[in-house]
């Protein structure tokens, strides 16, 4: 496992500039990856300065796609459905701050760390058919703000930043952190697609197990 992890760091490391886009796509769909860009985007700019408007302009771009592909199948479950995967409480209390504040919520849910929602924040806005164009549009230019903000404090503190991960400690919890991050994405993947799937997913709403 210890291999495996290793490798799949390796690879979206050894990615470069496609790596963000390739990882935002994955962070910002159906899978389960906190900080998972965030971090990529760090580790690339404080090794490579030049790179760093190249790094965030892949990014925005992986995540508004991942945005893109998860509002196609939002909106094809609508609310019925979305409410399956999300809960009846999450759903009611998403659709009640979507509707009174609307693109800020989307902001807040693109500048927010998790355990910020992100996911079905936008799926919820998806369901109450928000309009796309505007959606994207937020996306991009919070995602933007985001990444730009931390790419210029990789490049402040990008020497400490890799002193800090070349230790032992940080190893470590970048194994169990993308252990995690596997587990869980499984786990939303498949339930996404199970609810999906479902003959019941334009009908009424099942009351959560």
């Amino acid at each position: 496992m210890k291999r495996l992890l290793h490798s799949l760091l390796h690879f979206l490391f050894h990615l470069g500039y496609f790596g963000p886009f390739v990882m935002g796509v994955f962070d910002s769909s159906f899978l389960f990856l906190p900080f998972g860009n965030d971090l990529l985007v760090v580790a690339l700019t404080a090794r490579h300065h030049q790179g760093y408007l190249l790094y965030v302009v892949s990014a925005v771009c992986g995540s508004t796609v991942g945005v893109f592909l998860l509002d196609i199948v939002a909106r094809k479950l609508g609310e019925a459905g979305v409410t399956k995967v999300a809960g009846k409480r999450r759903f009611a209390y998403l659709q009640k701050k979507i509707t009174q504040h609307g693109g800020k919520v989307l902001a807040l849910a693109c500048l927010a760390p998790p355990p910020f929602p992100f996911t079905m924040a936008i799926a919820v806005t998806s369901a109450l058919e928000y309009p796309r164009k505007r959606l994207l549009g937020i996306v991009a230019a919070c995602r933007a703000v985001r990444f730009l903000i931390l790419g210029a404090l990789a490049i402040r503190f990008g020497r400490a930043i890799l002193h800090f991960a070349d230790s032992a400690a940080f190893k470590g919890f970048m194994y169990v952190f993308t252990a995690l991050c596997l587990a869980g994405s499984v786990y939303s993947a498949v339930n996404w697609i199970r609810k999906s799937r479902s003959p019941r997913a334009g009908g009424p709403a099942e009351q959560p197990a």
